[in-house]
């Protein structure tokens, strides 16, 4: 791609400042393309939260803002990186060391899983059908290092059929429709998984699908018929962001779920708990409750008070963190934890609790003594949060923490906290 010398020293001038402003005030001529100045300050003031690393790269070319909206964060990129490097040092454990590795990512869209987990192999294949794509890879690839990166401009299905066998396949197939609206069914993404699912592992022994995290992964992994052996759940600052399933060419009939929310990581086989194992679990992902204590909690235990991260609240593991952490749930629905003594290492957010009152005036009264400003949350509770803010006559802020939710008998509890 040829970009005049007088662009890119007007994009790193101006790239901190704001892009309206720029585009008010900047003056036309000199030989700078000026749209696509603008969209590269844009491109990289949003690379520069998202993907630090690439923001710190000189001379990189940054795609439109859907692509780089759509694109993975450092932080999820560098973690199919290290997953992809311990599936292929598991595979290769009995194989010839000398044998080189080979990744082919389908779904190459603006590079940046596949620029991270490119360098854990010796060959690797980027595949993408936008020809817009396949130049900024082809110009971003060798700054950042890439040497052994190919590029080919086509369809994966095209690529797939003659493609001679690889270390490892990844897709990320796109979720919108003809139309650029959402899709979340794997049938109705490109390409279709499913459809291709033995073919993919005809190619290749290991295959990364990642996938929409708004799934139902216990009927996604229903679909693939035993194919899945693992199941990453990946959140960052409590956001649930991608649903990365690992399929194999063995059967598998209890794939290994884990749950991961920056550095809080949990691990469990996925009929843990089940007596049905996965194939009835419950419509919503929910693990069943089977085998935790669920019925009146002692006085002691009400002491410290656990909420589950996003990962763990969408695998819906409940019963392995009660068993786990000897923390006792609230109530069935509640998904709110609590324990006698502090718990180490619980994933998710602990708090202190400091009084506990029922919906009645005088205990609400009583329990929220001098309290102007609190932090609401409601879990299985009639009441919204808007609705119980005005109702306790509350702001928001401080530090301290309400938690509503309704307890094993039925009972609408206000619990008061301090966060730990």
């Amino acid at each position: 791609m040829e970009i005049s010398e007088s662009t890119w020293a007007f994009i790193a001038k101006h790239r901190c400042e704001d892009v309206r402003d720029v585009a008010l005030h900047a003056k036309r001529g000199d030989g700078i393309d000026l749209s696509f100045a603008l969209e590269q300050i844009a491109g990289w003031q949003r690379a520069s939260v998202k993907l630090p690393d690439w923001a710190a790269c000189d001379g990189l070319i940054f795609p439109p803002q859907v692509p780089m909206e759509q694109c993975s964060s450092q932080f999820t990129a560098q973690y199919k990186a290290r997953l992809a490097q311990h599936l292929l040092e598991n595979q290769l454990a009995d194989a010839d060391a000398s044998d080189s590795t080979s990744l082919v990512d389908l779904t190459g869209g603006f590079g940046v899983d596949f620029s991270y987990m490119a360098r854990v192999f010796d060959h690797a294949t980027y595949v993408e059908r936008q020809s817009n794509l396949c130049d900024i890879a082809r110009h971003n690839f060798p700054l950042l290092a890439l040497a052994h990166a190919e590029v080919i401009n086509d369809d994966s299905t095209a690529v797939l059929r003659p493609l001679a066998p690889v270390s490892m396949i990844f897709l990320d197939p796109a979720r919108r429709d003809d139309h650029g609206s959402r899709t979340y069914a794997i049938a109705d993404c490109t390409p279709d998984v499913l459809a291709l699912q033995d073919l993919l592992l005809a190619k290749a022994p290991l295959v990364m699908v990642k996938l929409s995290p708004m799934l139902d992964w216990h009927k996604t992994v229903n679909d693939f018929a035993g194919a899945v052996h693992e199941v990453h759940i990946i959140s960052t600052g409590n956001e649930c962001k991608e649903l990365l399933l690992v399929l194999e060419r063995e059967r598998c009939a209890a794939p290994r779920v884990v749950c991961v929310n920056d550095e809080q990581i949990l691990e469990y086989e996925a009929n843990h708990g089940s007596t049905d194992g996965i194939a009835h679990a419950s419509s919503d992902g929910e693990e069943p409750l089977a085998g935790t204590r669920t019925g009146a909690i002692g006085a002691d235990r009400w002491q410290y008070l656990y909420e589950p991260n996003a990962s763990i609240m969408k695998a819906g593991c409940f019963a392995v963190i009660s068993q786990r952490f000897d923390v006792h749930p609230i109530g069935p629905n509640s998904h709110l934890f609590v324990s006698a003594k502090p718990v180490d290492g619980f994933p998710g957010r602990s708090f202190a609790i400091e009084s506990i009152a029922t919906m009645n005036k005088r205990e609400l009264k009583q329990a929220l003594a001098g309290l102007t400003h609190a932090n609401i949350a409601v879990r299985n509770f009639p009441l919204s949060v808007a609705q119980l803010r005005n109702k306790l006559k509350l702001k928001d802020g401080g530090h301290t923490y309400l938690f509503a939710t309704t307890d094993a008998q039925g009972r609408h509890l206000v619990l008061r906290t301090q966060k730990q």
